[in-house]
């Protein structure tokens, strides 16, 4: 039974991006709505319905598979331009800043409520400018027990989703209407497959040669990602994400200047399937009956305080400073959920220009983490 239940779901996360698509594309309401947002709707009625031993690690095996897939063949479609710099600068530098201050301000408010209350600031101060991995080493270096680990993982799994679905929604409009939209008036042709008014692309991947440029594409991100791999692997321990997630936009990028490479067709399409499926998976994991956060109500409104407080004072700041919506938007993204969620952000944006800067910050976020969460908690101790 649980092989027949592990078969059907991975072919029920492997095939509802076409069925959503195809959907899209008959309905304007679910158009209007977005693939990545039906999909993520889909995912949760899938995660909460169904259950069975084996489902979290056909869950891990696609959601980790899926992002380093996704990465170069999005890449490769990618036309570079010069002048951008100073936006993604100055998207780093109130990222940071706004972690950090929600961080301290959601301290003051919280403490008295929340066990510990310094190291779950330090450890908040390092998931969300970095990613879980640094949550786990500021878990070893504040000397946390278990228990908390894991109810800030569950919180975090909670509120993120929630994060991700509020920008999805209505936040993203907001947002361009409230900063310069530079970015997004500027920006190359659209996902494909995110604007397919047809599908002319779809039945042309599906012919002998459009097959034989999937298949030339797939092999080079295969290459890219066991080299990529690779040297994660050497890299010193805990550094393996941040090396794997360097290199595959180093070597992604620098395939889209090889002209067998750009050539090729149908890359945003391969690249966009594999976001769809990542969305699928990662909402699937949103099982809210197995959080149990009733007697830990301070600790999760320290984090949502995090997560939205954040995202308030970085919209601020890049106001004020005059950063364009999108490249905001995608460094907090990059920051509050970290780099695997950048290639699915960028596409519910339909802007693909802001791919690479994303994955850059979410990168030094990584690097920054255990530092950024170290040094807030030092100063929480003080307060």
């Amino acid at each position: 039974m649980n092989i027949l239940m592990l078969i059907l779901s991975v072919l029920f996360f492997l095939g509802v991006p076409f069925a959503v698509l195809a959907l899209c594309r008959r309905f304007t309401w679910l158009a209007k709505l977005g693939p990545v947002l039906t999909l993520y709707i889909a995912g949760i009625i899938f995660g909460n319905i169904v259950h069975f031993d084996g489902l979290e690690k056909v869950q891990d095996l696609l959601s980790s598979a899926m992002v380093p897939l996704s990465i170069p063949l999005l890449l490769f479609g990618c036309r570079f331009h010069r002048g951008e710099t100073r936006s993604q600068v100055l998207a780093l530098v109130t990222a940071v800043a706004a972690v950090c201050a929600a961080t301290v301000g959601g301290f003051l408010i919280f403490r008295s409520s929340v066990p510990e209350a310094s190291k779950i600031g330090g450890m908040l101060t390092g998931v969300y400018s970095g990613g879980t991995m640094n949550l786990a080493a500021l878990k070893t270096i504040l000397g946390v027990d278990e228990g908390t680990f894991i109810l800030l993982n569950s919180c975090d799994m909670i509120i993120s989703f929630l994060y991700l679905t509020a920008l999805m929604t209505f936040g993203i409009r907001l947002i361009r209407k409230w900063l310069p939209n530079e970015t997004a008036s500027s920006q190359d042709e659209p996902f494909a497959a995110e604007n397919m008014p047809h599908d002319d692309a779809a039945k042309g991947i599906f012919t002998r040669a459009g097959l034989k440029d999937v298949a030339f594409l797939l092999g080079v991100t295969v290459l890219i990602i066991a080299v990529s791999a690779g040297l994660g692997a050497i890299a010193p321990e805990g550094w393996f994400m941040t090396v794997l997630i360097l290199s595959l936009t180093t070597l992604g990028t620098a395939a889209s200047f090889v002209p067998a490479v750009r050539a090729r067709r149908y890359s945003d399409e391969t690249g966009m399937y594999f976001i769809y499926v990542f969305s699928a998976v990662v909402a699937s994991m949103a099982d809210l009956s197995r959080f149990e956060v009733g007697s830990s109500l301070g600790t999760l409104g320290y984090l949502t305080f995090v997560v939205f407080g954040s995202l308030f004072v970085d919209l601020l700041l890049a106001k004020l400073l005059r950063v364009d919506a999108d490249t905001v938007t995608i460094s907090s993204v990059s920051f509050i959920c970290s780099p695997p969620f950048v290639p699915m952000m960028s596409a519910a944006m339909k802007n693909r220009r802001v791919l690479v800067p994303g994955l850059s910050i979410g990168v030094v976020g990584y690097a920054l983490g255990n530092y950024l969460g170290f040094l807030i908690f030092q100063l929480l101790e003080l307060l």
